[in-house]
């Protein structure tokens, strides 16, 4: 079974954070909620507050397949601005581990130059710090181990390519048709 991690800032946005948890958890991919705070209690940008499964410090990377960032402000800046995720990011991206990061959140990717010769999406008025990308204007974008998406409204599509790289097509087509996403 894969183990992803998806962190957390307050500032969130609510619909990528919990529509990806539930996809990837559909798909039986082991799916930790962390917090980048001391707080397991985290603030989304919309005033929902979700409850973390645990705080970064805790966090045993070396279990982790797969890292995902969701957008939102101010917390993908908050995100941008966690010492030991970047760290985290770095060592995956070194690794060529399976990075997500959907909406404002690919800004922590651009600025640790791991979008260098890539293409990437973002939310649009964050293109400038895709640093290195091609931007590619689509709602999900992917580039060897790095899938990013555009936004909100595109969750779902960004989740079901997440399934389809770290389980495979299969899975998400049967996802896809269960939840009855359109074509």
């Amino acid at each position: 079974m894969k183990n992803a991690a998806i962190f957390l800032a307050n500032g969130f946005e609510e619909i990528e954070a919990i529509t990806i948890v539930d996809v990837l958890r559909r798909a039986n991919i082991t799916t930790e909620i962390v917090s980048i705070d001391d707080n397991l209690d985290v603030s989304g940008s919309h005033h929902i507050s979700v409850r973390a499964d645990q705080i970064i410090s805790e966090l045993d990377p070396s279990t982790l397949d797969i890292i995902i960032l969701p957008g939102g402000m101010p917390g993908s800046t908050n995100l941008n601005n966690c010492k030991p995720l970047k760290k985290l990011l770095l060592e995956f991206s070194d690794k060529n581990k399976i990075i997500g990061a959907i909406c404002a959140a690919p800004l922590v990717l651009g600025e640790l130059g791991i979008l260098n010769n890539r293409k990437a999406t973002c939310y649009p008025g964050f293109e400038k710090h895709l640093k290195g990308a091609s931007y590619s204007n689509t709602p999900v974008e992917e580039d060897g181990n790095i899938i990013t998406g555009n936004g909100p409204g595109a969750s779902l599509s960004f989740a079901l390519a997440l399934v389809k790289k770290v389980v495979d097509e299969k899975t998400a087509e049967r996802l896809a048709k269960q939840m009855m996403v359109l074509s």
